[in-house]
């Protein structure tokens, strides 16, 4: 988005940034946050986004508000940051959240769940649904407040050292998985690993792992993945889509005005469409290259589908019974889940099946 469409949009911010209210930036005080990521400066997908947040605020605020942007690792490990924010090392963070499944299932509600909701669908239902309410609400409990801040998109199933005939292939796999997805693929044998972006290839090389899966063709191909195993698949039933997150230390954010309150969360609004539209004008050409230099393409076998799909209403009702908070959040997810496909599959599910059959 250009500057000055970002600015005319930002409401006040937009004004500020004009310098047309300086009695308003000057009663906020200057001020400085430290937003961790949780990716590598190497996925400029995912990264970039926590830079273009960044970059939003410094220019509606006329630089009396800066983020400074560090990579996995800088100051906190990858999986650090929600740990960083409740001891307040630092004021934000951009990340996955289903990677803090292990302190509460819930957090993957907010990022993927296996057969769940695609990047429109989430969209819906955190803006227009009760979404943003109730995972607000689970993150007070953290004393952070979550913003929307990047989507994937339907993901690809990963990189396999061997093919995958059917789902006696899956058992005893060694797979690296993101976050709660594990849960799921291990009932079919699976051993999942959740290791950060930046040693998947390394895993991968020296056989830590049999395969493992990222985001998607640009990703991959940047990470190199297609160099250490060649089966490629698709689709990632565990990631219909990733939704990445803002999370702001919810003292940091409530000492804000309202003004730079309002940027921020227009700053990540900003960032979130960035991200989903990287992913879908790169990968296509991406997919072609991975092709190209010898990946093979292949369609996860329907009985590896169904047996997942199985597994995951096992998790999820298992869930459901042990765990109140994932049990409140998930009941809504799921009722909007339902409704959405009733009516995009009528729609869009079948004008995408006719496009894509076609010679364009």
């Amino acid at each position: 988005m250009e500057r000055r469409k970002f600015l005319k949009n930002a409401g006040l911010a937009g004004i500020i940034a004009a310098g047309t209210a300086p009695a308003i930036v000057g009663a906020q005080q200057a001020i400085r946050w430290r937003l961790a990521s949780s990716f590598p400066k190497s996925l400029e997908t995912l990264f970039g986004g926590a830079e273009t947040f960044a970059k939003n605020v410094t220019e509606a605020t006329g630089g009396k508000f800066t983020v400074s942007v560090h990579a996995a690792g800088e100051l906190v490990p990858a999986f650090g940051v929600v740990d960083a924010l409740q001891q307040d090392t630092i004021e934000c963070a951009h990340t996955a959240p289903y990677y803090f499944f292990g302190k509460d299932e819930t957090f993957a509600l907010d990022c993927a769940i296996p057969f769940g909701m695609n990047a429109r669908q989430m969209a819906a239902w955190m803006n227009e649904g009760n979404g943003m309410k109730l995972l607000r609400e689970f993150y007070a409990q953290f004393n952070i407040v979550n913003f929307m801040m990047g989507n994937s998109g339907a993901q690809m199933g990963g990189w396999y050292r061997k093919e995958i005939k059917s789902v006696t292939d899956i058992n005893g796999l060694k797979i690296r998985i993101g976050g709660f997805a594990g849960r799921v693929i291990s009932k079919l044998g699976a051993v999942p690993q959740n290791i950060p972006a930046g040693e998947i290839y390394q895993a991968l090389e020296k056989g830590t792992v049999d395969a493992a899966e990222w985001i998607g063709p640009y990703d991959d191909l940047r990470l190199g993945l297609h160099k250490v195993a060649k089966n490629y698949y698709y689709p990632a039933w565990w990631e219909g889509s990733t939704q990445f997150s803002l999370l702001v230390n919810a003292k940091a954010y409530s000492g804000l005005s309202k003004e730079y309150q309002s940027i921020v969360r227009q700053a990540a609004a900003d960032a979130h469409i960035e991200v989903l539209a990287r992913y879908d004008a790169r990968n296509p050409t991406s997919l072609k290259q991975l092709i190209a230099e010898g990946a093979k393409l292949h369609r996860l076998p329907k009985d590896v589908m169904d047996a997942a799909f199985k597994a995951s209403r096992e998790v999820y009702a298992d869930l459901n019974s042990k765990n109140p908070h994932w049990k409140k959040v998930y009941a809504d997810y799921s009722r909007f889940l339902s409704d959405a496909y009733q009516w995009q599959g009528i729609a869009e599910g079948s004008y995408d099946q006719y496009m894509a059959a076609q010679k364009l």
